[in-house]
């Protein structure tokens, strides 16, 4: 009897790293997809990433002003969008 509750004991404890390794590692996750993706949008509307923002780059290779190239509100590129308005 000492054994499956030793067991029961060692399952509770997984569970409970299992759902904390979950907890940390979704928000993380999601956080670099997002930003993967505003990457990559900012590089399929011609521009470069560069310190959080997306920045045109000029004839002679400097960098110009910011480039409108995400929906906000909606969470998406809007680079190629025919319904963006």
């Amino acid at each position: 009897m000492k054994e499956a509750a030793g067991e029961a004991n060692l399952t509770v404890v997984a569970i409970i790293l299992i759902a904390v390794v979950v907890a940390v590692a979704t928000p993380l996750v999601t956080s670099l997809m997002r930003n993967s993706g505003r990457r990559a949008c900012c590089s399929d509307a011609g521009g470069v990433w560069k310190n959080g923002q997306c920045n045109a780059v000029n004839d002679d290779g400097s960098l110009g002003g910011t480039i409108d190239y995400w929906d906000s509100a909606n969470g998406r590129c809007t680079v190629g969008d025919t319904t963006a308005s």
